[in-house]
């Protein structure tokens, strides 16, 4: 097989290891985070790039994890909810980075959960932890696992390292880890939350104790990859599947939903040191790790590689950012598409005429002693909760003026210039992705089929139960 020449100049195929978190928006001490201590992603930080603006294609665990690691939205490729409520990929044979690494010659494997359905998709050659683990079992096996097999890998590899951490239940410590956990008196609530109480604090503060474990574990790999004696010519990626499971972040469009850190260091290949500003998501990381790989890239993926950012190039850059959201479980549903630009950001929301019900999902499930102070919070941020709860059909928000997303502007006069620029780049972005969501009755049909899953209760419990929408969502692309 003839490979590409490869974006840096050099024929020597690099390794590549790839490390996702649960659950966790850019709460790092490389990002400026002041109540959590994380040297080991700061160091790699520090020798590599920042992307100071990434963002996820949709803010739930299995269609994040999706277009990671096929480049596409999950519109595109399927996987709209959970793959442990059976939603799936159209197809299997969707071109995705472990079939078109080992096809160029690689060694794949995984460590820790996939989360996309079906696993016959991804045929990695060694998997190990294959579970969630959020009871946070044997963490120390993760870097272990991984150590052995990159020291047994003769050719190149790919592998993905998928830690459980920081996703619920927040857990203080585990193994003494983190050495001294915060406790709600020495941290503040993250500020897209909007209001100050006492529960809040203590959950922001197991939430950064397992960033800290994170931290800790993710330096124990590092130490690994050294020992291994490849390190000077692996490519590393570090990124978060989602913003924080707290008010206003994991199962939205918002910025705290959305947003995520992603590191990439590749000693002699990246400019260290960059903090780069350009709008990134994770639809970029296939074909970047094609590129750097040499392996070809599949025509028509929505997203583009990061290569020249990482060497520290200033290519004309995307202006504006696409996501969307369609439920986590049956109880999330509440389609909506959202597109951000250097400041607006604007939010459609699909099916006005229903309430979305993670306002009190979240409320109910882990903040039922905060729920007085939201309502009774000063009137923007009561107004902002409102808003989540009975959705207009736009929301229009100034990032500048307005970074956590609670003044609503898509019925101020002065701004109908840029809601209608907006929507002209949404409608835009969901025609050539061919979104199924933009014709109506498509979308009606969805709204009846997860109706009647909801009132038929899990539907894992018939097991006469399918799924429809592969079949009606694909057809219409």
């Amino acid at each position: 097989m003839i490979f590409a020449v490869l974006a840096f100049g050099d024929n020597a195929r690099p390794n590549i290891l790839l490390i996702t978190s649960e659950d966790n928006g850019p709460e790092l001490g490389c990002y400026g985070e002041p109540y959590v201590q994380t040297p080991n992603l700061d160091r790699l930080a520090e020798y590599g790039v920042r992307f100071d603006r990434a963002f996820v294609t949709q803010a739930g665990c299995s269609q994040s994890r999706s277009s990671i690691l096929t480049g596409l939205y999950p519109h595109q490729n399927g996987q709209i909810g959970l793959a442990t409520w059976d939603f799936r990929m159209y197809r299997e044979d969707t071109p995705n980075v472990v079939r078109s690494l080992k096809d160029a010659g690689y060694r794949t494997g995984i460590i820790g959960k996939l989360h996309i359905n079906p696993a016959s998709a991804f045929p990695f050659d060694f998997k190990e932890i294959p579970t969630a683990n959020f009871d946070r079992k044997k963490l120390g096996r993760y870097a272990n696992l991984a150590g052995e097999f990159m020291k047994a890998s003769a050719e190149p590899f790919f592998i993905m390292v998928n830690y459980p951490d920081a996703h619920r239940p927040f857990i203080p410590q585990v193994d003494e880890l983190p050495e001294k956990p915060l406790s709600g008196a020495d941290v503040k609530p993250l500020a897209y939350m909007g209001v100050d109480h006492p529960d809040l604090r203590q959950q922001t503060a197991d939430h950064y104790n397992c960033i800290s474990r994170l931290d800790t574990l993710i330096g124990d790999l590092l130490k690994k990859l050294k020992s291994s004696g490849k390190s000077d010519n692996t490519l590393v990626i570090y990124l978060g599947d989602h913003g924080a499971d707290l008010l206003r972040g994991k199962r939205t469009c918002l910025e705290s939903g959305l947003r995520i850190p992603l590191i990439a260091s590749w000693p002699g290949k990246t400019k260290a040191r960059q903090g780069r500003q350009e709008l990134v998501s994770t639809i970029d990381l296939f074909p970047t790790i094609l590129e750097a790989s040499g392996a070809d890239v599949p025509n028509a993926l929505p997203g583009r590689s990061l290569l020249p950012l990482l060497r520290g190039d200033a290519p004309n850059w995307r202006p504006y950012l696409f996501a969307e959201w369609h439920l986590h479980g049956l109880f999330n549903f509440f389609p909506q598409r959202s597109v951000r630009g250097e400041r607006y950001k604007l939010i459609q929301n699909l099916a006005t005429n229903l309430e979305n019900p993670e306002f009190d999902f979240v409320m109910g499930r882990h903040f039922p002693k905060v729920k007085t102070s939201v309502i009774e919070s000063n009137p923007v941020v009561a107004a902002g909760y409102r808003s989540m709860k009975y959705a207009p059909e736009f929301e229009l928000y100034d990032l500048e003026n307005d970074p956590y997303e609670f003044q609503n502007l898509s019925s101020e006069k002065d701004h109908q210039d840029i809601l209608e620029r907006l929507k002209k780049q949404l409608f835009a972005w969901q025609d050539k992705t061919d979104d199924p969501l933009r014709h109506p009755d498509i979308l009606q049909q969805y709204i009846e089929e997860i109706t009647t899953a909801i009132g038929d209760g899990n539907p894992k419990k018939n097991g006469d139960w399918k799924w429809r929408y592969p079949e009606y969502f694909f057809e219409s692309r």
